[in-house]
């Protein structure tokens, strides 16, 4: 006897259409995001930056965007499904791993400042205007985040 299991997806309702509403804003915000993508860092680190910093802040959408755009980019699926371990993992160069250890600290800034050592760690894999652009980009995604993760103004297809 076989059985058959149907997933039954539930649908998250937009609290509030942010883009519509604030159009100005998003629009500022659009920007910000296409000059980060304009920077020095390779496109495949910054969707695993965004989706790393996407998982910490809870914006499901934003974590379903850059996973897929990273998978997308010929990123290995078994390095996207592990970033919220890479500490744990090989699968990661020293670099990704500076990048990545740098964008948990700074998302987590309200727990306490960035430790020195973070940001040295990352200055000996990123030349200085790389190292710019890196926070900048993960100030970038924590804003989206929170607009995401609070108002849900993006749905999931």
């Amino acid at each position: 006897m076989t059985t058959e299991t149907t997933l039954q997806t539930v649908p998250v309702p937009s609290r509030l259409a942010a883009d519509e509403l604030a159009p100005l804003m998003s629009r500022a915000m659009a920007s910000f995001a296409a000059a980060t993508r304009k920077s020095s860092i390779e496109p495949a680190l910054l969707d695993l930056v965004s989706a790393r910093a996407s998982q910490i802040n809870g914006c499901a959408y934003c974590v379903d965007t850059h996973s897929a755009d990273a998978i997308a980019a010929g990123e290995d699926l078994r390095r996207v499904l592990s970033l919220s371990v890479w500490r744990e993992t090989p699968f990661f160069t020293a670099r990704e791993r500076a990048a990545l250890a740098l964008t948990e600290a700074a998302t987590r800034c309200a727990e306490g400042p960035v430790p020195a050592e973070v940001v040295e760690e990352a200055a000996e894999h990123f030349g200085p205007a790389e190292l710019a652009e890196l926070v900048w980009a993960v100030a970038a995604i924590n804003a989206w985040n929170m607009v995401g993760a609070t108002l849900h103004p993006w749905p999931l297809d």
